[in-house]
Formats: structure tokens, C-alpha cells, sequence
């Protein structure tokens, strides 16, 4: 790509990705990036491998998918760019209903995946994320249905997790409107799936969904778990973020598996073990309470942060959260 004038970070609306029209160009001085739009989000349904190719490479070290009024999030590795603190509501789904609990137990239920979607739109969510929280532990694939109503309904980035196994289930939830995958438990079992997902549709649609906690007499301090957070996978959390991103993931969504449903607070230390080895995006989850907490988990360096109680049950509204952060001095996304 070549460099473009100027100082502050703004649109190019004149010109396109390229391979279709709608798309917008994030330009400064040092960088010129393609990224796509809700009229070009170069994965949606029924976009082939090839067009996905064709918009990849132009996204430089990684890339989310913004509405028309966003500026696109970019971060290269060595260049600094001013970014907007993305805040994510979490749809943690079972038997297709919302459900939250403490640590995944004792679930109760927050309401319709499709409708509470539609209202985080509505209320300024940058992005949702759409996690099956049974389909791994019961052993099946994630309820599609579900995701394409989601899809159909919101007009943000739509993340999309539980039961993927390959990358045929990635071709098949792309398909059916997500924006990007996140993948858990099959890749710890065979990393080579992530590879495998990242060579065919680009290391910008999967993202590592990472569930940690503390673990004395691992190296970080922390391990990783699976099976929402039932079974220990015995290896260290921050080596495996390491590891993951170093074989294509390029997004990493951390959840604090001892503070999750806690709303005692983000777990702060987590978050920066795991900022230290990896510089793509970092989605901090798990703990949430009050808007004063994510402002914590952006200053230990999250990119994002994700809650689903504070959210669900009216502890505090996504616009309290930016404006927390705004007044913090972190960049946010104004709903227009």
C-alpha cells in the first residue's frame, strides 16, 4: 500500500477496496489501510475464498469490520495509531436463550438472543459477540438458526463462537452472517485447525476465544481451560495466546474465568501478562461490574472490552461505558 499525507486518521470515501464497492480507506501519514464496511464486509454470506483473499492483504497486520460511521480499528506492530476502545455485549447462548451465571454456573435467563442483539445496536455496541456455551461440552455444532436471525437483525461486527471445529464450520457461520469465528477447544486439541482457518479466509476472521485462570506453578501464573471453564487443558494461558496468534489467529478474546459473572472487577494482571506477548487486538472479558472496571481493562491494554451481566440485567448501559471512557481519555465510538 502506499503512504498517504496528512496527520489525523480519517475516511477516504473517494475510493474502494478494489473488489467492491462501499468500502473506505483509514489513511495517516505512516499507514493506508483498506477496511471494510457494513456495504463491503468482504465475508459475508455467500462472498467465495477468492474475494476474501482479495481484501485480506490489504488489512495490514489485522482489522474488525466497522458500520459506515466508524473509523476502522488498525494497529500494526512498531506504528501508533489512535484507535476507538471497542465495547462488546456477550450473548452467551444455551438451548437458544441468552443465559448469565457465576463462573458458567447457576445460569439464569437474560432473554432472546435475537431481540437483545437488536437493542445493544440500538444503544451504541460496537460489536456483539454470540457464544454457544454448550455446543463444545455437548458436542455439537453451533445453532445456526439462531446466528442467522443475529445477523439478519444488527447492522455491527458479528463474532461468532462455540462448537467450530474447522474450517468448514467457519465457511458455514460466515455464510450465515458472521463476521468473525472465534475458536476454543478444537484448536487446543489440534492447533494446525488454526492455520488451516487462517490460510483459507485470513487471520482478520478468527479469533482465539481464550479462557484462563489462575494456575499456580504455571509460568505466567496462569493456565487455560475448556468446556466453559470445566476441564483444565494443562498448558500455560500466555504461551498458548503466543502461540495461537503466531499460527494465525488475529484477534484474542481473554476470559477471566475466576471473575467471570463476578462483577467484582476485570482481572487486571491477566490482561497484561497476556497485552506483553501478543499485539493484535485483545478483547478483556470476565468481571465486569461497573463502568469504572472497563476503564481498567483498557488502561492494562485491552482493545475491547466484553461484558454480558452489567449489560443484560441493567447494572450500567453501554453509553455509561463510553462515556466512562471517553472522560478516561480513550478514544470511543459515538453512536450517530
Amino acid at each position: 500500500m502506499d503512504d498517504f499525507g496528512g496527520s489525523d486518521v480519517a475516511l477516504d470515501t473517494a475510493d474502494d477496496c478494489g473488489v467492491c464497492p462501499g468500502s473506505r480507506r483509514v489513511t495517516d501519514s505512516t499507514v493506508g489501510v483498506w477496511v471494510a464496511t457494513t456495504v463491503c464486509d468482504g465475508l459475508g454470506p455467500g462472498v467465495d475464498a477468492a474475494h476474501a483473499t482479495a481484501i485480506s492483504p490489504a488489512i495490514t497486520a489485522h482489522a474488525s469490520f466497522f458500520t459506515q460511521s466508524t473509523i476502522g480499528f488498525v494497529e500494526r506492530k512498531g506504528l501508533a495509531v489512535s484507535v476507538a476502545i471497542r465495547v462488546i455485549p456477550c450473548l452467551d447462548v444455551d438451548a437458544g436463550r441468552v443465559v448469565k451465571g457465576v463462573n458458567f454456573a447457576n445460569l439464569r435467563d437474560a432473554g432472546d438472543p435475537v431481540e437483545l442483539a437488536a437493542r445493544y445496536c440500538g444503544d451504541g455496541a460496537d460489536e456483539i459477540t454470540f457464544l454457544d456455551i454448550s455446543a463444545s461440552a455437548q458436542g455439537r455444532a453451533t445453532t445456526l438458526e439462531t446466528v442467522t436471525r443475529t445477523a439478519e437483525t444488527v447492522f455491527i461486527p458479528l463474532t461468532v463462537g462455540g462448537g467450530v471445529r474447522g474450517v468448514e464450520d467457519v465457511d458455514v457461520l460466515l455464510r450465515a452472517g458472521a463476521d468473525k469465528v472465534s475458536v476454543n477447544t478444537a484448536a487446543i486439541a489440534d492447533p494446525a485447525i488454526i492455520s488451516a482457518i487462517a490460510d483459507r479466509f485470513g487471520n482478520q476472521v478468527l479469533v482465539l476465544s481464550l479462557d484462563a485462570k489462575r494456575e499456580p506453578g504455571r509460568t505466567s501464573g496462569f493456565g487455560v481451560t475448556t468446556h466453559g471453564g470445566r476441564r483444565s487443558a494443562d498448558r500455560d494461558a500466555v504461551d498458548w495466546a503466543r502461540q495461537a496468534v503466531d499460527l494465525g489467529c488475529g484477534e484474542v478474546l481473554l476470559n477471566s474465568m475466576d471473575a467471570d459473572g463476578t462483577t467484582a472487577g476485570f482481572d487486571v494482571e491477566m490482561i497484561e501478562a497476556v497485552r506483553r506477548a501478543v499485539d493484535v487486538p485483545l478483547v478483556a472479558s470476565g468481571g465486569a461490574g461497573q463502568a469504572s472496571d472497563f476503564v481498567a481493562a483498557a488502561r492494562a491494554g485491552a482493545d475491547a472490552v466484553l461484558a454480558a451481566s452489567v449489560f443484560h440485567f441493567g447494572t450500567c448501559t453501554i453509553a455509561e461505558v463510553k462515556r466512562a471512557l471517553s472522560e478516561a481519555g480513550f478514544p470511543v465510538r459515538l453512536t450517530i
